[in-house]
């Protein structure tokens, strides 16, 4: 175990203040996600350094379409989540602990991270798989080390930390993807996600934007229960006024996993649907994911239409680009560029 960040003691016990439930942990039982414990009334974090899982990817797979094109990514994560969504796609490693799984996973220093990604030739290091919010600690640990050494720091992030961990952490970060599902549904989050309220995801965003962190929103559009076209379309006008109608935009399928089997996967017709209402709501750069092959998997100039980077899954098959403007009418594209691969 090590000694957490962001909480405090209070009478009978102490609060996390790392995200935006901001529990309060008696002595001996465990937060929300199951990974702080409160310890004598000291809070500590036990996943600490223990990683679940280690990749090398690329970093289209976040998925990530605008920053650093065509690098590859160590991808890390530990156990733990903040929410308990039951269509969970990663929920042995998200969720297992709150079903009773033991903490599984290989020790690592930030040190040794450093240098797996170096040795891969990774410019960046992506917190992802689970929500790094519950790995805050030595997420921070990695990063400080990482741009030291002249890497990117990257994370694929649920947007319910606190104000205080984004704070303590946007100095060391460079970009975020942030997942939202069912267009921020209110009645959606609480019924399952167990969460009841969406406006700190909101603020978050405003908060990464501020700090000049580069930022691209997923959308995941579940069948009949979080598909609504006018809750696309408001989150799509409030992307566009708050964040930039240059943020990328992300409509993802759905597909049946955890515990929620019976649902259906989402039909492309519907992600079509919505990509087209997006991009009326003023987005310039919308794609749908998890429909490989998709035309809408490509950039595309918003001014006159040019193709600028195709894709095939998460490969990079072509990239027409003079420097990052178009080609064809030379407006300039939303994108942060080292040296585009592909």
């Amino acid at each position: 175990m090590k000694k957490a960040l962001i909480w405090k003691k209070e009478r009978n016990g102490v609060r996390c203040e790392l995200c935006a439930r901001r529990c309060f942990i008696p002595k001996g039982k465990k937060g929300f996600c199951a990974v702080r414990v409160n310890k004598n009334n000291t809070l500590y974090t036990i996943n600490y350094g223990v990683l679940c899982s280690v990749n090398v990817e690329p970093i289209e797979k976040k998925p990530f379409f605008h920053f650093l094109p065509g690098s590859k990514t160590l991808s890390i994560a530990a156990m733990g989540c903040n929410f308990a969504c039951k269509f969970c796609c990663n929920w042995e490693i998200s969720q297992g602990l709150k079903e009773g799984m033991e903490l599984k996973g290989k020790k690592y220093s930030p040190h040794q991270i450093i240098t797996l990604a170096k040795k891969n030739d990774c410019k960046v290091i992506a917190y992802t798989y689970t929500e790094p919010t519950v790995f805050f600690e030595f997420m921070l640990d990695v990063a400080r080390e990482a741009k030291k050494e002249g890497l990117k720091n990257v994370m694929v992030t649920n947007g319910y930390m606190s104000n205080e961990a984004v704070k303590k952490i946007y100095k060391y970060m460079d970009a975020a993807v942030v997942d939202v599902k069912a267009s921020l549904n209110t009645s959606f989050y609480k019924k399952y996600m167990e969460v009841s309220d969406v406006e700190p995801i909101f603020e978050t965003l405003k908060r990464l934007k501020k700090r000049r962190i580069f930022i691209e929103v997923t959308n995941l559009i579940v069948p009949e229960l979080g598909d609504d076209r006018k809750g696309c379309v408001r989150l799509a006008e409030w992307i566009s006024t708050e964040l930039g109608s240059d943020t990328p935009f992300h409509v993802i399928g759905f597909f049946p996993s955890y515990k929620m089997q019976d649902v259906p996967p989402t039909p492309v017709e519907t992600l079509e649907r919505l990509v087209d209402e997006a991009r009326k709501a003023g987005l310039r750069y919308v794609y749908i994911g998890n429909v490989p092959g998709h035309k809408y998997e490509n950039t595309y100039c918003y001014n006159c239409g040019e193709t600028l980077i195709e894709r095939l899954g998460f490969v990079l098959k072509r990239v027409n680009l003079v420097g990052d403007r178009c080609p064809s009418c030379g407006c300039k594209i939303n994108l942060v560029l080292d040296k585009v691969e592909g």
